[in-house]
């Protein structure tokens, strides 16, 4: 702020109120994180995906649940979603019964709301219960992205393949529009694990899923996870939508442990 302290032209005994400059808005503080300054209306944009017309990549840290990490007792999962300045896009919560949780482990049904920085929900993700071996083809893992809540905008659908991780990324119509090809062997040890995001015939790439790296202790002791994801900035937001919700199918898929902290890999 400036502060006119010496009047000029006015007689001594006279108040004349100090000059400040305009404050510069500031993104809002919500429960100590900095949030993403809400953007303008876009016509034909599902509410609240607004956020996702402005950036290019979007980082997920999954919170550490004390109780989680010193019993083994499955807790339900809750993330951050930033951008790449840090601010808060979203904040996600997974919506399950404790012994859904715990009876089903990493292959349990979901449902996960992520709502934005005014408290709505604007997308939701549905898992239902399928089978989590490679070696039953006909009730593989999928996914259902809804923007919002009770409008599909698009599915992630697993593909069988005999030694790799491999996803359809289907629109509201069930029509294909990615493909997403992850490692041989999953498992995160000393380096990220990337799951590419490529054109249907598979030559061109679009985007990226990676589980980083956060460090041994972590790694070992907690199934807190981060990811990031990488698109094209003018990529349609529902499919951006839908990416997020595969980040969220892979991180149950092939990261989330059970009580015995042994980190899972994924065997194909």
């Amino acid at each position: 702020y400036a502060f006119q302290t010496q009047p000029v032209g006015f007689p001594s005994g006279h108040f004349v109120p100090p000059i400040q400059n305009p404050p510069i808005p500031n993104p809002p503080i919500v429960g100590g994180a900095v949030w993403m300054p809400i953007p303008p209306s876009i016509p034909n944009c599902p509410p609240g995906l607004e956020y996702l017309t402005q950036i290019d990549q979007i980082l997920i840290h999954q919170q550490i649940e004390l109780l989680e990490a010193l019993t083994g007792f499955e807790t339900s999962n809750k993330y951050e979603l930033k951008n790449a300045l840090g601010q808060r896009v979203y904040f996600a919560a997974e919506d399950t019964d404790c012994l859904t949780r715990n009876c089903c482990g990493p292959s349990r049904p979901f449902t996960i709301r992520i709502i934005d920085n005014l408290g709505h929900e604007v997308i939701t993700l549905q898992r239902p219960l399928r089978c989590s071996s490679c070696l039953c083809p006909c009730c593989l893992q999928e996914l259902e992205v809804q923007a919002p809540p009770g409008t599909t905008v698009g599915y992630v659908v697993q593909n069988w393949h005999a030694c790799l991780p491999k996803f359809t990324i289907q629109d509201e119509k069930r029509m294909d529009i990615l493909k997403i090809i992850g490692p041989c062997v999953v498992c995160s040890c000393c380096e990220d694990v990337n799951f590419e995001v490529k054109s249907l015939d598979e030559t061109a790439a679009v985007g990226r899923i990676s589980k980083q790296w956060t460090g041994l202790v972590k790694e070992a002791f907690t199934d807190a996870d981060n990811f990031g994801i990488t698109f094209p900035m003018d990529l349609d937001v529902k499919m951006k939508a839908v990416m997020i919700g595969a980040c969220f199918l892979i991180d149950f898929m092939f990261f989330e442990h059970g009580s015995d902290k042994q980190q899972r890999a994924g065997v194909w």
